[in-house]
């Protein structure tokens, strides 16, 4: 991890926050929680001392411990932060009261983050002396593992100190060239689940199975390379064009065979009892440490091949006429 100074304050103490919290501490800031849980301390060092061992290389609970604060007034948590990262319920309103206020007490030169999955930037500053000082910073689950962050805001001076605050903490930040509801990523991923419901849903897999089927192919694949670059080498030394005029010309007519699963309450019940059997026999800790674990091999691994290895690796794949997707 890279090494920061300053203070970073986290508002909210849930699954995000608690992500954020871990990272920001191993990249050797002072991070002080903000959260209106009663039991928020025993929480942020339960948390803190689970994911502490899963942040990339690795960190000492003591160490980060040591560099943690809590405090359950918001403005005095946020009166000499030099960041200030949101991660409250998806409540617009909520979000535009809480800004409102962090504004009033935080410093004038602070950033002001967000870690919303769904709301606009321009919705979260309503209401604010300077509406686009909130700079979206949405992270993908778990933050204090998965590099990715995606910054979306309206001043580009924020958002390229955003980006540059990320990158000093170790994170891959990705700014988007506009907003859209949801963002990138979790469209992307609300798509697979769409198609994975509806696989479960019609008997075709089981959750488990279905899960295997991801990790065992495009989860792999998209390890190393993305949607186009996969495809573009799917076509073989025509490329993307190759495979979108070949392979590709029966896309729209496979997207109209995608599912539309119902989530009633019988699919819920579905999904419910299928998850209890594949990961009911282990705990959330467990099952949490031994995804990290995973995570951070594969992450270790592709630091570790060159690129110049993964040049001559795709110079000497086959060149043969059959190409698949």
């Amino acid at each position: 991890m890279s090494t920061s100074s300053g203070t970073v304050t986290v508002i909210g103490a849930g699954t995000i926050g608690l992500g954020w919290t871990t990272l920001f501490l191993a990249s050797g800031l002072t991070v002080r929680v903000n959260s209106r849980n009663p039991e928020a301390a025993d929480v942020v060092r339960k948390a803190v001392e689970l994911h502490a061992p899963g942040v990339p290389g690795g960190a000492d609970p003591a160490d980060l411990l040591s560099r943690l604060e809590l405090e359950s007034d918001l403005e005095k948590a946020v009166a000499d932060a030099d960041v200030v990262q949101e991660n409250t319920p998806e409540d617009a309103r909520l979000k535009q009261e809480l800004f409102g206020r962090i504004e009033k007490a935080a410093p004038a030169g602070a950033l002001l983050l967000s870690s919303t999955s769904s709301i606009p930037p321009a919705v979260l500053g309503t209401g604010l002396r300077e509406p686009d000082r909130v700079v979206v910073g949405h992270p993908f689950n778990p933050p204090h593992v998965v590099p990715l962050v995606e910054v979306v805001g309206g001043r580009p001076e924020l958002v390229e100190r955003a980006a540059e605050f990320y990158r000093s903490v170790g994170k891959v930040p990705v700014v988007l060239r506009k907003p859209i509801l949801g963002f990138a990523a979790n469209r992307l991923q609300s798509a697979l689940l769409r198609e994975s419901i509806h696989l479960v849903r019609e008997g075709v897999v089981t959750v488990g199975e279905l899960d295997e089927i991801v990790t065992a192919s495009i989860g792999l694949r998209w390890s190393t390379v993305g949607p186009f670059l996969a495809f573009h080498l799917g076509g073989g030394p025509g490329g993307l064009r190759h495979w979108l005029s070949h392979l590709g010309v029966g896309l729209e007519a496979g997207w109209e065979q995608l599912g539309r699963p119902a989530m009633d309450e019988e699919t819920v019940r579905l999904l419910v009892e299928q998850a209890d059997t594949a990961y009911g026999g282990r705990t959330f800790e467990e099952l949490t440490v031994e995804r990290d674990i995973r995570q951070n091999a594969v992450l270790e691994a592709l630091a570790k091949a060159p690129a110049e290895a993964t040049t001559a690796a795709a110079g000497a794949a086959g060149t043969g006429e059959e190409t698949t997707r």
